[in-house]
């Protein structure tokens, strides 16, 4: 795995944000359009207002999301309140190109509703371009979280985790569907990070996050989590 370090989280995002948009734009020319999944939680949103501003054809950008906490939408604890107001709504991402998790309804049925909608736009190898991921203090990236029944999901694209995690059940993307996206993006800020870092990239298989693969992935880490001498 690629690993950028930047001087701090504003730094962090501008870069992390522009290797989205190089991504994008080979995408684009490729395919004719990139499809990208965007996790939660504070840290990307530098990343998500520097994307805002940058050059890309957003007509022909389809974003949907990593994970997402069943709470209502207007809950701050809802990632796709700030997904769309740090980037959708300042880039004009059309309403028919933004994918929300159906997180309030709790049913196997709407983790496949989901799936049927990233394989309707993704096409048969149900490919994404780009998924960007976070990674927890405990180890954890997107929901797959220790000790849950959803990290042995394998004939699944999108699933519930069966405990509350943090308060609340989630639905995520799976190992399968995150290992098959042509890159990944981890974006980690913060001292409380650095052994989590370490743990991810000697690809420590006891955390969610060391079991998926990294020759197709890039961390973009701050000074904190990464210092220049790790």
């Amino acid at each position: 795995m690629r690993v950028d370090t930047q001087a701090d989280q504003t730094t962090l995002g501008r870069a992390a944000a522009e290797h989205i948009v190089e991504l994008g734009s080979t995408a684009i020319a490729a395919r004719d359009r990139f499809t990208l999944a965007l996790s939660g939680g504070s840290t990307p949103w530098p990343m998500l207002r520097a994307l805002a501003t940058l050059d890309l054809d957003w007509s022909k950008v389809h974003v949907f999301q990593v994970d997402e906490r069943a709470v209502p939408a207007d809950d701050d604890a809802r990632n796709w309140k700030h997904i769309q107001a740090h980037l959708l709504e300042p880039a004009g991402v059309p309403a028919s190109n933004r994918h929300p998790l159906p997180v309030l309804d709790r049913r196997d049925t709407s983790a496949a509703t989901y799936a049927e909608t990233l394989a309707a736009v993704t096409g048969p190898d149900r490919v994404l371009d780009l998924a960007q991921l976070g990674l927890g203090d405990d180890g954890h990236t997107a929901s797959l979280v220790p000790d849950d029944p959803v990290l042995d999901v394998t004939d699944r694209d999108v699933a519930w985790t069966t405990n509350l995690y943090q308060g609340t059940h989630r639905m995520t993307l799976t190992y399968p569907t995150l290992s098959r996206a042509r890159s990944l993006l981890w974006l980690v800020a913060g001292e409380g990070k650095r052994e989590m870092v370490d743990r991810l990239l000697q690809q420590d298989h006891s955390i969610p996050a060391g079991r998926l693969p990294q020759e197709r992935a890039v961390l973009f880490a701050d000074r904190a989590a990464r210092p220049p001498q790790a």
